[in-house]
């Protein structure tokens, strides 16, 4: 488990976690107050619109219950309906505006946090890679999934 004694302001440190995963950290900065960045981050209108990692692909369903124990569940589907995946999880920890952190049905651990510096509000990201794709691919379609993120608040 993560202690939130792990939690500063820039980043998450796992703490007393047995496990050999490694972590990879993405971050952006947003131009928008806290409660809208937390609102369109949490609420399933707003996450269909900005959980993808390309422009082939779609949130076509989202299903959302910010609370420590309940489920979530993103469908990602590419745009020709070739292919498709549930991103499912259980939230393991919410600090409102602060901090969420969940794991992935595969096991992996992820954790966000929100910021609020002087003039935007940082999104910090650091989930436990899977051993399938290359870091490098990994760190790219997270990024690029906080990229969209942004772009959909900014221009909201």
């Amino acid at each position: 488990m993560w202690s939130r004694k792990g939690v500063n302001k820039y980043k998450i440190t796992p703490m007393e976690k047995p496990t050999n995963l490694k972590t990879i950290t993405v971050e952006i900065n947003i131009q928008a107050p806290l409660e809208k960045v937390w609102e369109f981050w949490t609420v399933p209108e707003h996450i269909v619109k900005w959980c993808y990692a390309s422009d082939d692909w779609e949130a076509p369903h989202a299903e959302n219950e910010t609370r420590v124990g309940e489920n979530f569940k993103t469908v990602m589907a590419a745009k020709d309906k070739s292919t498709s995946f549930n991103f499912t999880g259980v939230y393991t920890a919410i600090k409102e505006h602060e901090l969420i952190e969940y794991d992935i049905d595969d096991g992996r651990h992820v954790a966000v946090q929100f910021v609020a510096l002087l003039d935007s509000i940082k999104v910090i990201e650091t989930f436990e890679i899977e051993n399938i794709n290359p870091e490098s691919v990994q760190r790219t379609g997270w990024q690029a999934i906080l990229d969209n993120f942004k772009k959909h608040v900014e221009s909201s």
